[in-house]
């Protein structure tokens, strides 16, 4: 609530101040910028020479997003200064409806050919995802990272299973085996897997939140202005991390301080995404060999296996001269054939419907066969709620998730019903 209030009131204050500033008019040009990742500035770069190349009267200016602590806080401070640029990918999904409601967004559903353009890149599950509860639609469904289990394929057929643990007994099993005191000191320095212990909001994309969605099939956690995360998924999920903690399977240390404790074999499992890959054929030693299965699940668990994928979007802000030429330029730099560049660039998913079946990309993928894993995850992968609070919401979660997962001072129940208690005071108006 206080974020989107802040939004409007400095928005509002910008426009008041600038009122009398010239606007420059720049109908024939766009102005794009990325995200400062290395490879993502390398695709930004390739798409748009392509574009200038075709359309020399009507040319995109690209530059990566500038520096700063992030690309979050940068992007707050371009809209508050009304320096944004026309279009920005790298938009995290649940930030959108923040900005949408401060009304700096332009509504893509407007535009011409949208609507046909979405409906033939996205299936109809995730054109819900990132409707607004107004009705319109604010972002481009960009790119996915889907979060899943990497695991030491050797260690776990040491301790004599042949398949990656699937559900929470099974996992608790291989955690009771695989944990030991290697140097005899007295203390345990081999743990079944890890994550991280801080209470950051966001560290909880990458625990709670995907075990959650396959916990409960792709629930909400917040709908029409209410908690609804406190259910039986959401219980089972706090046990069962809770318990990895009391028995020491998890520790509660930071080992993400150290070297890479997965490849150094300290830890067996880690929930992670895509871009474990390069790194890890970067610097395995040899003989080791890992391998990705979906999150874990509880023990009666039927149907699919859902998890968070780390969806990061395109949007075309307000102060866009003409959002017609900047739909253009993204319907071509979003087509088939450039989604296969970006996908061969990067090693990020195109959040594209059936990406692992479109013979456009099974070359890439026969290549690359662990991405192949990740893509065909794409139709069970969740992004986020349309929410203006849904940080306030992960942070509250993450603060009863410490509470009784990492130092057991609170029951799931205690820990849910307070978290719950406290998200719904957020919609209070």
């Amino acid at each position: 609530m206080k974020s989107i209030r802040l939004i409007s009131f400095i928005f509002s204050f910008m426009i008041l101040v600038s009122c009398s500033s010239k606007v420059e008019k720049r109908r024939d040009e766009i102005i794009y910028w990325s995200s400062n990742n290395t490879e993502e500035i390398e695709f930004a770069k390739y798409v748009v020479n392509k574009w200038n190349q075709i359309n020399k009267n009507q040319k995109v200016k690209f530059q990566p997003v500038p520096e700063g602590q992030s690309s979050e806080e940068v992007i707050l401070a371009a809209v508050v200064g009304k320096t944004t640029p026309d279009i920005y990918s790298n938009m995290w999904e649940g930030d959108v409806e923040s900005y949408a409601r401060a009304g700096v967004l332009v509504a893509l559903d407007t535009l011409e050919g949208f609507m046909n353009f979405l409906y033939e890149r996205c299936d109809s599950s995730v054109i819900k995802e990132v409707t607004s509860p107004d009705g319109h639609i604010y972002q481009i469904p960009w790119k996915i990272n889907p979060v899943m289990m990497i695991y030491n394929v050797n260690e776990f057929r040491n301790l004599g299973f042949l398949e990656p643990p699937k559900t929470y007994s099974e996992f608790l099993e291989a955690a009771k085996k695989f944990q030991r005191d290697v140097n005899g000191d007295g203390y345990v320095d081999r743990w079944i897997g890890y994550a991280e212990v801080v209470v950051t909001w966001w560290q909880r994309l990458f625990d709670f939140y995907p075990l959650y969605l396959a916990a409960s099939n792709g629930a909400p956690l917040v709908k029409n202005n209410k908690a609804v995360f406190n259910n039986e998924a959401a219980k089972k999920v706090f046990d069962f991390l809770r318990k990895l903690y009391k028995n020491n399977y998890f520790p509660k240390e930071r080992l993400s301080v150290r070297q890479d404790v997965f490849l150094d074999g300290i830890i067996a499992t880690r929930f992670t995404g895509p871009w474990e890959i390069p790194h890890t054929e970067k610097f395995k030693p040899e003989g080791f060999n890992y391998n990705f299965t979906n999150m874990l699940v509880p023990d009666n668990h039927e149907g699919p296996v859902y998890t968070y994928g780390d969806p990061k979007n395109i949007v075309i802000f307000k102060k866009c001269p003409n959002p017609n030429l900047a739909l253009r330029f993204l319907m071509f730099a979003l087509d088939e054939e450039n989604d296969l560049k970006f996908l061969e660039i990067t090693n990020q998913l195109p959040h594209r419907k059936n990406l692992d079946t479109n013979p456009k990309y099974l070359s890439y993928f026969s290549r690359n066969p662990k991405m192949k894993i990740f893509a065909s995850e794409v139709k069970y992968v969740k992004g986020t709620d349309q929410s203006p609070q849904l940080r306030e919401v992960f942070d509250l979660i993450s603060q009863e998730y410490e509470a009784c997962v990492i130092y057991g001072k609170k029951t799931p129940e205690e820990a849910l019903n307070d978290a719950e208690k406290a998200v719904n005071l957020l919609f209070i108006k």
